[in-house]
């Protein structure tokens, strides 16, 4: 039996219906996934605004930190080819 000691941290994203991608909306406590897909629903979807819903244990997530910028982001910089301004998208590709 799981008391609400050993519960998870899960970390909630949401794809809207006029979304293409899933947001970061918050986090709540569960004891598995299935409970957790069911809460974030409850909690972060009343107004019956999103269609999709991921739930991820918050310490399946490596993230960066925000003082490892500039060794983590500077190496982009010189490579210019990257950046969108260099190609032409046509008129039909839409959100581009």
């Amino acid at each position: 039996m799981s008391t609400k000691d050993n519960w998870k941290i899960w970390e909630v994203f949401i794809r809207s219906k006029n979304g293409l991608s899933h947001k970061h909306v918050g986090s709540l406590h569960a004891p598995d996934a299935e409970l957790a897909l069911k809460n974030a629903r409850d909690v972060y979807t009343r107004r019956n605004e999103g269609i999709s819903i991921w739930v991820v244990p918050s310490d399946a997530i490596t993230a960066s930190s925000p003082d490892e910028k500039e060794p983590l982001f500077t190496p982009a910089d010189d490579k210019v080819y990257r950046h969108p301004t260099f190609y032409d998208i046509p008129d039909e590709i839409g959100h581009m």
